[in-house]
């Protein structure tokens, strides 16, 4: 049978691609703790779990294609509240930010038009730019400079006659990095001089640990066709299992292009939204208690790092991963054995392999992405995990 040549060109996505072999290191008795997926553990607010209890409609009917109100108005009054007014007519609720991110990309790529992304970047984004016929033209980044990419002459060396559009994660994921204001202003001035789209994953935008304002694209004024703003539930509430999202533009024709998809998929999930639309009556607390729990974690795990040799990092400023250059010729084949041949005391340990969070071949071949969302305490225990993997892996290896 033949298959489409877009979707033989993606891989599995490296977080779960080593979920098997992590099953088979249970069924042997070892215990697996888990860095490689961005689930976090912190409790769901109550509000989302209350909203479903008291769903009374008598019958669980499809939702409107641009979302059910609650929601839509939901969204609408948290960016009023982050100085960042949108109206009901500019927000498509999804089913997820993953399909937020599908829907945008479809609207705006053709085949053999590239897309600027920085690198290391969300996996993911090479399935969906791929499936498109579009590629990315990455800007390749580095720990030892905090991960800079939002330098002028950078930017404007990737653009071509192909270019459509410039996408990156703020706070980032899995780099941790934040744009100042200046740099998001930078990143929007270049895609107004091309004409092209800018569009902002900000789905970790609460998750900052320096004090810093609360930033989205949506914030600067002048850029009205050029802005597209990716958000969803999952990270910023802990309710990654809703799978509610939003895409936000206030680019008409771009709205317009994206009701058909909207309208072709039906609706997101009526339950979920209405769920999901009482989570936004969290007050800020919440978001101090989780800011605070995640700083916590993202010192403990940086402070394992110090300690093991030939560790290379760049402390994160958001969001909750940190990326880590290993001393190891091979982080995929190092997790492989991690899983199968390494334990101390029955515990063995799962991150992210980071080559496929970069297109430039051959690059992060021994880099990894780890998740602090898990407790201080296992956190500890895994960077003991980790230092004493590295020794034995380099002992027989």
């Amino acid at each position: 049978m033949k298959f489409s040549s877009k979707i033989e060109k993606c891989g599995l996505s490296p977080m779960r691609k080593f979920a098997p072999y992590a099953a088979e290191a249970v069924k042997k008795g070892k215990k697996v703790y888990h860095l490689n997926i961005g689930q976090p553990d912190i409790a769901t607010p109550e509000a989302y779990f209350e909203a479903v209890k008291n769903f009374s409609q008598p019958v669980l009917a499809y939702a409107p294609s641009d979302g059910v109100p609650e929601m839509i108005d939901a969204v609408v009054n948290y960016y009023g509240k982050i100085d960042a007014p949108i109206t009901n007519k500019q927000v498509l609720i999804t089913t997820g930010g993953s399909e937020a991110l599908q829907i945008a990309l479809s609207c705006i790529l053709d085949e053999g038009d590239e897309i600027i992304i920085p690198e290391p970047f969300y996996p993911n984004y090479s399935t969906f730019v791929t499936l498109t016929g579009a590629t990315i033209r990455p800007v390749t980044t580095k720990p030892e400079e905090g991960y800079k990419f939002a330098v002028r002459e950078r930017i404007k060396a990737c653009i071509n006659e192909h270019t459509r559009a410039i996408l990156f994660t703020n706070p980032g994921n899995p780099t941790g990095t934040i744009l100042t204001e200046e740099e998001l202003k930078l990143m929007a001035d270049i895609a107004k001089e091309h004409d092209l789209f800018i569009i902002g994953d900000e789905v970790y935008r609460e998750f900052v640990y320096g004090g810093e304002k609360l930033m989205s694209l949506l914030q600067l004024e002048g850029y009205e066709d050029n802005v597209v703003v990716i958000d969803s539930v999952s990270k910023r509430f802990s309710a990654c299992g809703a799978r509610i999202g939003c895409v936000i533009t206030r680019n008409k024709e771009l709205y317009n292009h994206a009701m058909k998809w909207c309208q072709g998929r039906l609706c997101a999930s009526t339950i979920d939204q209405v769920a999901s639309a009482a989570l936004y009556s969290v007050g800020p607390e919440y978001f101090d208690a989780v800011r605070k729990e995640y700083c916590a974690r993202k010192d403990t795990l940086v402070e394992g790092l110090k300690k093991i040799p030939g560790v290379v990092y760049s402390e994160p400023k958001g969001a909750f991963y940190v990326m880590a250059a290993l001393p190891v010729d091979d982080a995929e084949k190092f997790q492989i054995w991690m899983l199968e041949e390494f334990d101390d005391n029955g515990d063995t340990l799962m991150f992210t392999p980071a080559e496929s969070f970069y297109k430039t071949p051959h690059t992060g071949v021994n880099e990894i992405r780890m998740a602090y969302v898990i407790n201080e305490k296992d956190i500890t225990r895994c960077m003991e995990l980790l230092k004493k993997g590295i020794e034995a892996y380099l002992e027989a290896n």
